[in-house]
């Protein structure tokens, strides 16, 4: 791996419901999206209540963490309407490989 590489998850963030339940998002069980890199790709349409809810979780998700963190765990994201019982699973796929010089403008400091 050149010097300036860093890894990344993809990740696939998937409906999940009871059986049964009403979905208040017009989401069906299995809707999806992933993310790949910084791009998030949609099979289709997706809540923007329910994206707003996950955005913040998928750039922790997606790096590496210890096994004892929660991150590395928990992988259910509870929909963002109190009333509605969805969860949004989100599942790290492989590893993608990235460079420093190729994600940014700013230079790595120095090696010591």
């Amino acid at each position: 791996m050149a010097d300036d590489a860093f890894e990344l998850y993809d990740l696939r963030v998937e409906v999940v419901s009871p059986p049964g339940a009403k979905i208040q998002c017009n989401a069906k069980v299995g809707d999806h999206f992933e993310v790949r890199g910084e791009l998030l790709h949609f099979a289709q349409p997706f809540s923007m209540y329910s994206l707003a809810a996950l955005l913040p979780l998928l750039p922790a998700k997606q790096r590496v963490t210890d096994p004892n963190d929660w991150m590395s765990t928990d992988a259910e994201v509870a929909c963002p309407d109190p009333h509605c019982p969805t969860r949004f699973r989100i599942t790290r796929l492989g590893k993608r490989t990235f460079r420093h010089a190729e994600t940014t403008a700013v230079p790595l400091p120095p090696k010591a």
